[in-house]
């Protein structure tokens, strides 16, 4: 709409030209830079948005996972555990596309780690198989303490007393505890740990295995199941209330929309940019996906104990495109939209727009590649093993095209005049010498 505005307003404009009006080429330079800057301020209300719709559906979908543990943990059968396992994967779905407003937006990257943060050593929240997990780590003293198991861990030298699962222990205590990012105790992962249960399939077919015995009180299995759902419930309960936190800060007068509605344009589509091409490059395609290339670890896969990781990786894709497009497709059908990046972009070079959405499709063709194969039977982590070339090479190509569509990204950046911004980089991409170091 507001593109068809500028382009009335030209061609008026030019008729006055034509008819000799004095200043009219001085008012046709200050009312094309006001549509301009009302343009930009119009794609950072979409933005917005797009934030606000895609965090509320993460939430609606993250209660529709705690009713179905709910029912899970009361009644634990067979068919409530897959019903639970599928509420995850739905929530999933969501979550993922917000994932490109991390890097530009302090706040969403500083809060993100509560909810979505891995790889986890899942040694500190239940029972593991020692044979295939081990039974210390150098790094982390945690690395396999188990705190269903265990009322009291020691952390730092001092003993804590763990004997009640609460919000407030996973948050404050047991999260990063002693400093270490893999004791991950909260969020989606943490959920998914105790859902799934450990992959000890390595790269052959299968996901993790855990039994509906593990959450019945009357015939327990592996011990301490009123801990296991203990835990289960209060991350649940917390994962909530973490997303009803990021929900209210892109609501209207929240933190992150005032933030943007307050700031300059240009430090606005410095946010989104910034957000596109760190997801992109040293984030997703760096330390998601080629690391785990290179070193053929499933261990390194993102959703390792559901065999999801290919719908993380396509999702996140989809996110970066809503982010670009101004355009996002709700849980319930409906369409939030507006001006976006490619509406600014193509209005200063439209060639340049269409090598963006070229780019997107792309590796959206990459992705989808990987994710048919994946729900067709061969799992992400089956495609990571060492010596499958078919399988590599599907992994392969999404990193091809994500590299890729971040130099176009930076050439967005160029094209719209902002400073030159520091896209999230990852060893694995620039210097892979240091991984086998």
């Amino acid at each position: 709409m507001l593109s068809q505005t500028k382009h009335n307003l030209q061609k008026n404009l030019f008729k006055l030209i034509l008819t000799g009006v004095t200043g009219c080429c001085l008012f046709l330079s200050v009312t094309l830079g006001t549509v301009i800057a009302a343009e930009k301020k119009a794609i950072l209300k979409t933005y917005a948005d797009i934030a606000e719709a895609t965090y509320e559906d993460a939430l609606i979908t993250a209660k529709v996972l705690r009713s179905a543990i709910q029912t899970l943990v009361s009644n634990p059968t067979d068919l409530n555990l897959q019903a639970a396992k599928s509420a995850w994967l739905a929530a999933r779905v969501p979550y993922q596309q917000t994932e490109a407003y991390r890097f530009g937006n302090a706040i969403v990257d500083a809060w993100e780690g509560k909810v979505n943060a891995w790889p986890l050593d899942e040694g500190l929240i239940d029972y593991v198989d020692s044979g295939y997990y081990g039974t210390d780590s150098d790094e982390n003293e945690l690395y396999a303490s188990n705190v269903i198991a265990n009322k009291n861990l020691t952390i730092n030298g001092k003993t804590v007393n763990v004997a009640k699962i609460t919000k407030k222990l996973l948050a404050e205590t047991l999260h990063e505890a002693g400093g270490v990012e893999a004791n991950v105790a909260t969020g989606y992962h943490a959920i998914e740990f105790l859902l799934w249960g450990q992959d000890l399939n390595g790269s052959g077919p299968g996901a993790g295995n855990r039994p509906v015995t593990d959450f019945s009180i009357s015939d327990c299995s592996n011990r301490n199941c009123d801990r296991r759902i203990n835990y289960l419930t209060a991350v649940t309960d917390l994962l909530i209330d973490d997303l009803e936190e990021m929900v209210a800060n892109w609501q209207a007068n929240g933190t992150a929309r005032k933030g943007l509605e307050n700031g300059s344009s240009k430090a606005g589509l410095t946010s989104i940019l910034t957000g596109l091409g760190s997801l992109s490059y040293g984030e997703l395609a760096g330390e998601r996906i080629q690391l785990g290339l290179m070193l053929h670890d499933p261990e390194e896969e993102h959703d390792c104990f559901s065999d999801n990781t290919h719908n993380s990786h396509y999702y996140d894709l989809i996110g970066m495109i809503n982010v670009y497009t101004g355009r996002y497709v709700r849980i319930d059908g409906r369409v939030v939209s507006g001006p976006g990046i490619s509406n600014l972009v193509k209005s200063i070079d439209p060639g340049l727009n269409k090598e963006m959405m070229d780019k997107f499709f792309a590796t959206l063709f990459a992705m989808t590649q990987m994710k048919k194969t994946a729900e067709a039977g061969k799992a992400y982590d089956q495609m990571l093993a060492e010596g499958d070339q078919s399988g590599n090479k599907l992994i392969q190509d999404v990193v091809d095209g994500l590299k890729d569509q971040t130099r176009t990204i930076e050439k967005l950046v160029a094209v719209l005049k902002l400073n030159s911004i520091p896209f999230e980089g990852s060893d694995s991409l620039d210097s892979p010498e240091n991984i086998f170091q």
